[in-house]
C-alpha cells in the first residue's frame, strides 16, 4: 500500500465529497477498537477520512469569511484528534468511531471554550451546529445576565422564522426553578432556566458524499451565526 503523506502546509485537495471507504473505516474501527488493528489501517484513516476531512475544512473558509471572520477554519488547527481521552473513563476503547471538528474564535483552544461550530461525521449521519453545548458555572451566569438584561435581542433570533423552522425545537437540558439570583416573574424566566444554548442539524449519510456539503453546512453555520455571535459577545 503506498503511502500517503499528510500536508505541512495549507494546501490541499479540491473537496470532491468524502469517499464511501470513509464510513466503512469508521464501522471496522467499530468492531475492532484495539491499537493493533488501527495501526494496521491507519493509512486507511489518513486517505479515506482525515484528509477528506482536512479538505472539508479548507473548502469552508471561504464561506466563514463572509459570515463569520472571527472564526479560525484552520484544518489542522480545528480537527478533533482520533485518539480517544481514557484517563478518567470506563470506556477503555482508544479511538473514536467518528471524525469530527470545532471551528473557535481565532486565538481559542478548540474544546469546550466559549461559542463556535461544530461538524461531526459517523456511520448513518452527518451534525453540523453551532453555540455552547456544556457552559461552566461563570459561563451560564455570564449569558443569564445577557439574556435578562437583553432580553429581546435574544427573542429575535431564537424566534425569527428561519432560525425556528432549521433548529427548532431546542432540545437543551434545563432547571426546574429558576436560577438564583432571578425572580418566577422576571419576563425571561423560561429562557433562564436553559443550561446549554447549542443548535444544530443532523443529515443523513448520503450527504458527505457530495461536494455540495460544503455549501450546505456553509448555510446552516450561517443561520445558527446569530445565537453563536451573542453568547461570544455576552461571554466578553
Amino acid at each position: 500500500m503506498t503511502k500517503i503523506p499528510l500536508m505541512d502546509i495549507d494546501l490541499y485537495p479540491p473537496f470532491e465529497g468524502f469517499p464511501k471507504e470513509c464510513i466503512r473505516f469508521f464501522k471496522q474501527l467499530k468492531r475492532n477498537n484495539n491499537r493493533e488493528w488501527f495501526d494496521r489501517h491507519k493509512e486507511d484513516y489518513e486517505r479515506a477520512a482525515k484528509i477528506p476531512m482536512l479538505s472539508f475544512i479548507a473548502s469552508l473558509q471561504p464561506h466563514f469569511a463572509r459570515f463569520a471572520p472571527e472564526f479560525d477554519l484552520h484544518p489542522k488547527r480545528s480537527l478533533f484528534r482520533i485518539y480517544r481521552d481514557i484517563r478518567f473513563s470506563s470506556d477503555k476503547t482508544p479511538y473514536k468511531t467518528h471524525i469530527a471538528a470545532h471551528f473557535v474564535l481565532r486565538g481559542r483552544p478548540k474544546g469546550l471554550v466559549g461559542s463556535g461550530y461544530y461538524i461531526h461525521i459517523e456511520p448513518g449521519e452527518f451534525f453540523v451546529g453551532g453555540g455552547i453545548y456544556i457552559p461552566d458555572g461563570d459561563q451560564l451566569k455570564k449569558i443569564r445576565k445577557a439574556i435578562a438584561t437583553r432580553g429581546e435581542e435574544f427573542l429575535s433570533i431564537v424566534q425569527d422564522r428561519r432560525f425556528q423552522k432549521r433548529f427548532a425545537p431546542f432540545e437543551w437540558s434545563t432547571l426546574q426553578r429558576i436560577p438564583k439570583g432571578y425572580d418566577e416573574s422576571h419576563p425571561m424566566a423560561e429562557w433562564l432556566k436553559f443550561k446549554q444554548f447549542f443548535v444544530g442539524v443532523t443529515l443523513p449519510e448520503s450527504k458527505i458524499y457530495s461536494e455540495s456539503l460544503v455549501g450546505e453546512t456553509a448555510r446552516i453555520c450561517e443561520e445558527a451565526s446569530p445565537l453563536v455571535r451573542f453568547l461570544n459577545k455576552s461571554l466578553v
